[in-house]
């Protein structure tokens, strides 16, 4: 029994340590928003109070936000924000929804993830190889480093995916989340 207990303890240990990061990436990613909104402002204020609108205010929008979009998903798993069929789930005891929480994680989340962090990883080395630049814009920007943010925010969510996947093991062993 005891030796049971030290293992959950070193499981939440873990997964204080696993939460932390996806806190941390979280708070980063909030407060990058707020260069992304001043950019917005300024091109709001030149277009219509100057009539001088930018040529890299949109470029820099859709692009921050696609990469804040993605870096936030490992701090919105934590927070249990994704999208669940809570008309079910609510009703199971902590038992099976930690069961059923541990075989999604185990048969559709790691490996689809892991597929998605192989091509996210291409797709970004191939870019920074290339120093790609987005042709369709009159300054032409980089893109490689907002491509950099799908293997970033694969790894971060593959981290908070273990640290959910131990407590619903822990759910399913104890008969209550941690």
């Amino acid at each position: 029994m005891q030796e049971q207990s030290q293992a959950a303890g070193a499981i939440m240990r873990v997964t204080r340590v696993l939460d932390g990061v996806a806190r941390w990436s979280g708070w980063i990613v909030a407060w990058m928003i707020l260069p992304m909104v001043g950019s917005l402002v300024y091109e709001v204020i030149g277009r219509y109070f100057f009539n001088a609108p930018t040529i890299w205010a949109y470029d820099m929008t859709y692009m921050l936000y696609g990469s804040f979009f993605m870096l936030g998903s490992a701090y919105t798993l934590l927070r249990k924000s994704h999208i669940r069929t809570d008309l079910f789930y609510d009703r199971w005891s902590p038992r099976v929804q930690g069961a059923v929480d541990l075989a999604c994680y185990l048969l559709l989340f790691f490996p689809a993830l892991i597929l998605f962090l192989s091509v996210g990883w291409d797709y970004f080395w191939s870019s920074f190889q290339r120093n790609e630049r987005i042709v369709t814009s009159p300054w032409m920007p980089i893109v490689w480093p907002f491509k950099a943010a799908i293997p970033v925010a694969t790894v971060l969510l593959l981290l908070q995916g273990l640290s959910e996947t131990l407590k619903s093991l822990l759910a399913v062993v104890r008969g209550e989340w941690p």
